[in-house]
């Protein structure tokens, strides 16, 4: 498969950008990326091969440098929901696993750019700018998913620093990163407050990456077995047992932008369903002419509405909000609504372009069943749909209460 393939002249919308939620730079970023996406040709056969290449790309061309602060290289003076909203986006749109690809450099490195010291931020961040090094999170385990305080990986003090013991699971670009973000329990008695995040570098001795995971959306994953694991006291990231609020704030950065995946694959889902209207015969007339399509195009574009908006909403929050941006259990609650609203309402849009589509939809091959298996798994990760909805049921509570 090879990506960025436009049968019908297909290129992302631009007219959102120009909503107030957006600045100068942002509306001035947005044509450039889309200009750049449409040129690229990567083929995708292989889907490590295809994030490696991805990320050069991205590297390469600048797109990796709205993952960190100016400070090391990045393109802003601090990390910009709103430009990370309109690249995942873009590159959703066009290829799933480009958007994976720049979104683990963005996670993976996320916590250090919040709570590295200047020695780790100085030998981590600008190689992820630049696409020189490959980044990846770990956080989840076998019996520890969406209740992250279940954790068993354990570090314990060791004479040089820390020894790292433990499984962990569904680690994307796991045994292809140079360095991945660990959360371990410090403290086995403590719950959440027990956890502290370290760096391992991926050649740490006693790490094992080999066991890949094989998903019905090809994107490198794999378990990581740490055995051993001998680690520096500079390893450790952030506070000592503050890695569970460190896991926390690194995903409320990237939530929003998980949205705006999910989007940038619906508004293709749509922009595949119209084209395919205007130009499927039926019955003497195109698809198109039929009632029954102009309704559902209809709800499909309003779907896409209405995610969009809840999207960028949490993006600007974050950003500009004095009163209910990061940290605050507003902003938390809005980009738990984008994060539910954009992925739920993806599936709906996608699945009813397939059916659009009929038996060329589920052909293997076709972008349209390929957008059916790429969005089931953002309705699972970084945050489950029942876990967003438990967060705006929790916050509804308070916002009502008596």
């Amino acid at each position: 498969m090879v990506a960025f393939e436009h049968p019908h002249g297909m290129h992302p919308p631009q007219a959102q950008w120009e909503l107030p939620f957006f600045d100068s730079h942002h509306r001035e970023m947005a044509p450039r990326l889309a200009s750049w996406a449409a040129l690229q040709r990567v083929d995708e056969t292989d889907d490590r091969t295809a994030c490696k290449d991805w990320v050069a790309r991205l590297g390469q061309d600048g797109w990796l440098r709205y993952c960190v602060s100016a400070e090391h290289g990045g393109a802003l003076p601090a990390l910009d929901s709103r430009s990370l909203v309109i690249l995942r986006e873009t590159l959703a749109f066009h290829s799933p696993l480009a958007d994976f690809a720049f979104a683990m450099q963005g996670l993976g490195s996320g916590a250090i750019t919040l709570a590295g010291t200047p020695e780790q931020r100085a030998k981590y961040l600008g190689a992820v700018a630049t696409g020189r090094k490959i980044a990846a999170f770990a956080l989840s385990e076998p019996e520890a998913g969406s209740d992250v305080a279940a954790m068993a990986t354990r570090a314990t003090p060791a004479a040089k620093g820390w020894t790292l013991e433990g499984t962990k699971t569904w680690i994307s670009n796991g045994d292809l990163a140079d360095f991945y973000v660990v959360f371990a329990k410090t403290d086995a008695n403590a719950g959440a407050r027990g956890i502290s995040a370290f760096i391992v570098d991926a050649r740490e001795p006693g790490l094992d990456s080999r066991e890949h995971i094989h998903v019905m959306a090809p994107h490198p994953l794999a378990t990581l077995r740490f055995t051993a694991c001998g680690l520096g006291s500079d390893a450790l990231l952030g506070p000592l047992h503050g890695g569970f609020k460190l896991a926390m704030q690194t995903l409320d950065i990237f939530r929003a932008s998980v949205a705006a995946a999910a989007l940038g694959m619906a508004r293709r889902a749509l922009a595949e369903a119209v084209a395919h209207a205007k130009h499927r015969k039926m019955f003497g007339q195109t698809l198109a002419d039929f009632q029954l399509t102009q309704a559902k195009l209809g709800e499909m574009s309003a779907l896409v509405d209405a995610a969009a908006l809840l999207t960028y909403r949490a993006a600007w929050q974050r950003d500009c909000s004095p009163t209910s941006g990061a940290g605050t259990p507003a902003y938390t609650a809005a980009a738990a609504s984008a994060k539910l609203s954009a992925t739920e309402n993806a599936q709906r849009v996608i699945d009813m372009a397939l059916q659009m589509f009929g038996g060329r939809g589920v052909q293997v091959g076709q972008k349209i069943e390929s957008l059916y298996r790429d969005i089931r798994s953002l309705r699972i990760y970084e945050g489950a749909s029942e876990v967003q909805l438990l967060i705006l049921g929790k916050q509804a509570l308070r916002s009502h209460g008596s």
